[in-house]
């Protein structure tokens, strides 16, 4: 009978394990299928991601241009419009499918609890990236032009000319930094969902927080303070909101 419930256990493990690497290559083949398409067309997206650097030239009356140094470099650069691209499309897909094979054996109520954070994860993400591109890039931009100097009878001109692989590295960068760090009220409120943190716990230690905030800002963003104050202050905004958050869980969880 021990012997037979071992056995039992051993094969539902087994089927576990299968279907979660069936699932795992499903998701691997769309991104495949997504980095084929995106480098078809990385091209155009490359030139989405340019714009707010050619609004900003633009509006500057200036003429600049984005250059590529090495042979190699745009083809790389290239590669990673479309490795970035496909990342970030089949990303929900991934989602999709982890919820798919741990959603049988959660509970009507847990799944009800656990699905707004699917939800929301991709959503929170997505407002990260766009704050990134509509707002912090074209400021960015903006304070790093001002500092061109004209040419004068005593001093050469400093221009801007820009790397297409540096400047998609940095907007690349910060679109991931600002989008996982959007991601604050979904961890908190998983933790106080699982008891390890409440409101008062969170509410004791802002000061702290405020101090954290600017300092992992200043590791995440190239070191001017337009984007390290555009990406500290929405997040004690999202600390904030996760407060209100974690107060609603626990009213919840009390009655």
């Amino acid at each position: 009978m021990i012997r037979n419930k071992k056995i039992d256990t051993e094969n539902t493990f087994t089927s576990h394990l299968t279907e979660l690497r069936s699932r795992l290559i499903k998701t691997f083949v769309f991104f495949i299928i997504f980095f084929l398409i995106s480098y078809y067309f990385a091209e155009y997206i490359y030139g989405f991601l340019v714009k707010p650097y050619s609004e900003a030239v633009i509006q500057s009356g200036l003429e600049r241009r984005l250059i590529f140094t090495a042979l190699h470099e745009a083809f790389l650069t290239y590669l990673k419009v479309a490795f970035f691209s496909s990342l970030l499309i089949s990303s929900p897909i991934l989602l999709t499918q982890i919820w798919k094979f741990i959603a049988p054996g959660l509970y009507q109520n847990e799944k009800k609890a656990f699905l707004p954070y699917l939800i929301s994860t991709p959503i929170l993400f997505i407002i990260g990236a766009l704050l990134v591109y509509y707002l912090i890039m074209p400021l960015a931009i903006k304070f790093f032009l001002g500092f061109e100097t004209v040419a004068s009878q005593n001093q050469i001109a400093i221009e801007l000319e820009a790397k297409v692989n540096e400047y998609l590295s940095l907007i690349m960068r910060l679109i991931f930094a600002f989008g996982i760090s959007f991601q604050l009220p979904v961890v908190l409120s998983l933790l106080a969902r699982v008891g390890l943190i409440d409101s008062i716990y969170l509410k004791k230690r802002r000061k702290y927080v405020i101090v954290i905030m600017f300092a992992f800002a200043a590791l995440l963003t190239p070191p001017d303070p337009i984007t390290q104050i555009g990406l500290a202050l929405p997040l004690l905004l999202l600390y904030e909101i996760s407060i209100v958050t974690v107060k609603l869980i626990e009213k919840k969880q009390d009655a």
